[in-house]
């Protein structure tokens, strides 16, 4: 019993410390999270010793066992290094909304001939219509003298339909007569046929607030900022959020990086363009030659070759932007597949991190892909190595006790839920988020692998979007990865429960179950995830507005470019299914009523209905569709999950699986 109390000691104390720590400190003071990371570093520390020491040099050569322990805890290693970057790039945070709002006074203090000219460029291939139009309309409402600002569509797909639509919108149609280097090359065609000071970037599915350029032009006073980043929000579910049936509760998959790992970036100097919602100066596009064509994520060594060069970029976390996030998993992994090649290619180019002239070592250092080469090997190795001791019975370490692992281990892995917890409060449960990592792993460790060995075998691929996107029903590949993963795992803990059949003996038995338990859990929430739900086209915003239907007073619910669900009271009466909608700064809008419906809670204690919810369809066309554009996409609304409630999301998983969905 002593014994048992005092392995779990560590444990405690890590526990203690978050109590009286950082669960009482601000985690947006640096000072706070320095001390944070490194006591969680020590912790970590502290178990890679006992790891070395304890458990891997006592293991006798005794043939592939051996070798076995020696490839599980070079996996370790390599875990604890990306921990440590990890632990070190967190240990500050820096939010430059104060900064933007003292610089954009002085910037903008000047006379409006005095400002300095901005393109607008927008790459595109193949997106369609109902994606590129929001893009287009909302650049051209930018808030900024007409006279200084330029929309060039830069349009590598060649298509007449668009150059006559940007003719009537009053944007640049560019073409160029082949597609060579793929995005960085059609956007180094548009820096010759336009001359403004600076060059904002948005990809095709991306539309600008109207106050961006008020908020980021600002920085460039300082000289050696070359690029102005901001982070990227989405109006519509991902595919993690909607297969999960967790929309409205759960947050995209990017906001970790964008909201809380973006701002540490910047704190240490290490930030990095991210391509679209981004702002350059010319002249410093000019200097490094133009984009960089030699990686499929020109972004991130546009970022590089300004360093080499002396630039810096800053990043700016406001909302100044939405865009469409990956619509269905197709999507979802050609963007990461591109974006973990492209990080990887880096390492072979003379302007990346190993070579690139005028770097620091902190900035080489920062700048290696450590997330994408160590992350799905860790994983895989996590899920691998329970199933090797139940099937072989092969150790993964020199085993003593489980006092000795309770003492150790856990307090590593307390530590750093606690730690990810207290930084990303809204935006991190450890399940979920060990789930939608270990979905990733079957798909993007390969490429992980053959970018390494081949980093330029693979040519630029497009992310498909909005209506020319294919429909999927269900990851295959994936699930059939997951499936077998399960199976494995779950036959090696029964074949070792019968004891006919059981070969394995010993403490380690207990962990080895418990973390194969562990692992089963995690796939199952996985395999959710490879089941595609049917997604909207035009995403529906939430609102809290007043409006009129035929006269009657009415509450705006939600509102989208083809629809609107407006809120009235139960006596209300309508001569005909069609009806007209009277909204704040628009005129009258003919609508057809196609459903009337009740929410559950809408019903008063007496049993009386309250309100009824009017479907109320509509067919925009010219200048009112890029009115309400504006209005939708332009800064008036997000589709931010602002916190987690962690018992809805437990509660829609188990929904889930069993087939069903219950979302806030």
């Amino acid at each position: 019993m002593v014994q048992s109390l005092l392995a779990l000691a560590p444990t405690l104390l890590v526990i203690a410390f978050f109590l009286l720590g950082p669960s009482n400190w601000s985690r947006r003071r640096s000072w706070a999270r320095a001390l944070t990371c490194a006591f969680v570093a020590a912790v970590a520390l502290r178990y890679m010793l006992w790891r070395f020491t304890e458990t891997v040099l006592p293991y006798p050569n005794d043939g592939a066992n051996f070798y076995w322990v020696w490839f599980v805890f070079a996996v370790e290693l390599l875990a604890f290094s990306e921990v440590v970057l990890f632990l070190i790039l967190m240990s500050r945070y820096v939010d430059r909304s104060a900064e933007a709002d003292q610089l954009a006074r002085r910037f903008f203090a000047r006379p409006e001939s005095a400002l300095p000219s901005v393109d607008i460029f927008i790459p595109t291939y193949n997106e369609p219509l109902d994606v590129l139009e929001r893009t287009i309309v909302g650049a051209l409402a930018l808030d900024y003298p007409k006279d200084k600002l330029a929309v060039y569509v830069l349009d590598d797909g060649r298509r007449d339909w668009l150059k006559t639509f940007c003719e009537g919108r009053g944007a640049v149609h560019v073409t160029r007569s082949d597609n060579a280097h793929a995005k960085a090359g059609n956007m180094n065609n548009g820096l010759q046929v336009s001359s403004g000071d600076f060059v904002a970037v948005f990809d095709a599915d991306f539309v600008p607030y109207r106050h961006f350029l008020k908020r980021t032009l600002p920085f460039f006073q300082d000289e050696t900022i070359g690029i102005v980043q901001t982070p990227q929000h989405f109006f519509n579910v991902d595919p993690v959020q909607s297969n999960l049936g967790l929309e409205n509760i759960w947050p995209d998959e990017q906001r970790l990086f964008f909201d809380e790992i973006a701002p540490s970036r910047d704190g240490w100097d290490v930030s990095f363009c991210c391509g679209s919602c981004s702002i350059a100066r010319r002249a410093a596009v000019d200097t490094i030659g133009g984009f960089p064509t030699e990686s499929i994520t020109e972004d991130l060594l546009t970022t590089l070759s300004m360093l080499n060069k002396g630039y810096k970029t800053r990043y700016l976390n406001e909302r100044l932007s939405m865009g469409l996030a990956a619509e269905n998993l197709t999507g979802y992994f050609v963007q990461r597949e591109r974006w973990c090649q492209g990080g990887i290619q880096t390492l072979y180019l003379h302007n990346g991190p190993l070579r690139g002239p005028g770097l620091s070592l902190f900035q080489r250092i920062m700048f290696l892909p450590m997330s994408w080469l160590v992350q799905y090997l860790v994983r895989f190795a996590v899920l691998l190595v329970p199933i090797v001791y139940l099937w072989f019975g092969a150790l993964p370490l020199y085993f003593t006790n489980v006092t000795d692992y309770v003492s150790n281990q856990i307090p590593l892995l307390t530590a750093y839920f606690l730690l990810m917890l207290w930084l990303a409060p809204t935006r991190y449960l450890p399940l979920v988020s060990t789930a939608v990592g270990t979905f990733a792993t079957f798909r993007m460790l390969p490429t992980v692998l053959s970018s390494l060995v081949r980093p330029f075998g693979k040519p630029f691929k497009v992310t498909p979007k909005g209506s020319g996107n294919e429909a999927n029903l269900f990851d295959a590949y994936t699930f059939t990865w997951i499936a077998a993963f399960i199976v494995v795992t779950a036959a090696g803990l029964l074949i070792n429960i019968v004891p006919e059949t059981a070969h394995i003996e010993g403490s380690f038995s207990t962990i080895a179950a418990l973390w194969s338990g562990i692992n089963i859990v995690v796939l199952v929430i996985a395999s959710l995830i490879c089941f595609e739900k049917p997604r909207r086209l035009l995403q529906a915003f939430k609102l809290d507005e007043a409006a009129e239907v035929d006269g009657s007073a009415a509450s705006l619910v939600s509102l989208s470019l083809d629809k609107a669900v407006v809120a009235v009271p139960t006596e209300t009466r309508f001569k005909s299914t069609r009806v007209t909608l009277n909204l704040d700064g628009f005129p009258p809008l003919q609508t057809e009523l196609k459903q009337v419906t009740q929410r559950r809670g809408d019903i008063s204690r007496s049993g009386d209905r309250r309100r009824y919810y009017l479907h109320l369809h509509f067919d925009l066309r010219g200048f009112e569709r890029d009115k309400m554009i504006i209005k939708l996409y332009t800064g008036n609304y997000s589709q931010d999950v602002p916190d987690i409630d962690k018992v809805a999301v437990s509660v829609n998983l188990l929904l889930r699986a069993f087939g069903r969905t219950r979302t806030a």
